[in-house]
């Protein structure tokens, strides 16, 4: 993939995210490419839910296997607006992900404070894309809460 087709999926990504804001969910969103095609999308819907394992990417993954028909997605590219925690990096490891592209940086809750090895060995990992706009919608909706 190219940087601009990093950005590009990332945006829908952001798309996402915009939509668990509106929800006043925390605004995490996530797509998954497969071979070019979007195979899902999904944001966090931990509170519409009431379910703590409702992350982007655990429930952009789950959809993704069952439109691909298959539990392994090691032709697939997950766009996700914030470093994966460590139980969404566990499901990451299950799936065999291709390739994990992630926005902002989670300093206190993300998987690289405990090391990439988290994630499956033949998992590429890419950083930074759109950070800046993922970590102003998170701050904007802290600052709604406080």
């Amino acid at each position: 993939m190219t940087l601009n087709e990093d950005a590009y999926y990332m945006s829908l990504a952001l798309k996402q995210a915009e939509r668990a804001l509106e929800e006043e969910e925390i605004p995490v969103g996530a797509v998954v490419v497969c071979q070019g095609k979007i195979v899902a999308k999904a944001y966090n819907q931990t509170e519409m839910l009431t379910d703590v394992t409702a992350h982007a990417e655990m429930l952009a993954i789950t959809s993704a296997a069952q439109t691909i028909g298959a539990k392994y997605l090691k032709d697939c590219t997950l766009y996700v607006t914030l470093e994966p925690c460590l139980m969404c990096a566990g499901a990451i490891y299950w799936s065999q992900l291709g390739r994990l592209v992630f926005g902002a940086s989670e300093d206190k809750r993300g998987f690289l404070s405990q090391g990439k090895d988290i994630l499956h060995p033949k998992t590429e990992v890419t950083a930074g894309i759109l950070a800046e706009e993922s970590a102003l919608l998170l701050k904007e909706f802290f600052s709604m809460r406080r």
